[in-house]
C-alpha cells in the first residue's frame, strides 16, 4: 500500500506539536487593517490550539 500524501494547504497553515497539539493562525489579520481597531488587531496575534470538531480532519489532511 503507497504511503498517505500530505495535503500541502494544510501542512501550509497547522503546525503540529511535540505533545501532538494542532496549532493555526488566527483569522482575519491580512487586509483592511486600517478600518480594524488596534486592539483587534493585537487580538488576532499569536497561534492557538485548533478546536476539537476539526482535530480529525486536519490529522487526516497531515496524515497523522
Amino acid at each position: 500500500m503507497p504511503k498517505n500524501k500530505t495535503h500541502s494547504g494544510a501542512s501550509k497553515r497547522f503546525k503540529v506539536t511535540g505533545s501532538g497539539k494542532i496549532l493555526r493562525e488566527k483569522a482575519g489579520k491580512r487586509h483592511n487593517l486600517e478600518k480594524k481597531a488596534s486592539k483587534v488587531t493585537r487580538r488576532m496575534t499569536g497561534t492557538v490550539e485548533l478546536a476539537e470538531a476539526d482535530r480529525p480532519r486536519a490529522k487526516k489532511l497531515l496524515g497523522l
